[in-house]
């Protein structure tokens, strides 16, 4: 390989993982990040709830990718042969860490949790003080 080009970046992917997982993995990165930018535009901010708790999911994110990279190598940690595989592994992981934070904060502005669930159905405070004024008598 004397050039790094997107295709052998492909070729090298699919025989790692195999075409139909590699292509599967791809779509459905793509459709998280799409329905994560549906729900920025729908919500029109960061919620910042559910911001730390995809933040706090980005661990397990990051261990998960390099355990699925190790498994799908057949490797073990005891295998890294010089500093650039600890740079491969280390964006494996960051990669994994992200992709865990925005599925974790995309699910939770879908479905989310009994909370805030009863939070959109009843509105903000200045929203419910308007529809049910207090009467003073």
């Amino acid at each position: 390989m004397k050039e790094l080009t997107l295709q052998s970046l492909i070729a090298v992917f699919e025989e790692i993982f195999g075409r139909g997982l590699f292509w599967t993995l791809l779509a459905l990165a793509a459709a998280v990040t799409l329905t994560y930018f549906y729900v920025l535009i729908r919500d029109r901010s960061v919620s910042w709830k559910k911001f730390l708790l995809a933040q706090l999911s980005m661990p397990f994110g990051a261990v998960a990718s390099v355990w699925f990279v190790l498994t799908m190598t057949n490797s073990r940690l005891s295998d890294f042969g010089g500093p650039v595989d600890l740079i491969v592994f280390l964006f494996v992981a960051v990669i994994g860490a992200v992709g865990m934070a925005i599925l974790v904060y995309t699910l939770e502005a879908l479905i989310g949790t009994e909370r805030t669930r009863q939070r959109g159905s009843q509105g903000t405070r200045a929203e419910t003080r308007h529809r049910h004024p207090v009467s003073s008598n």
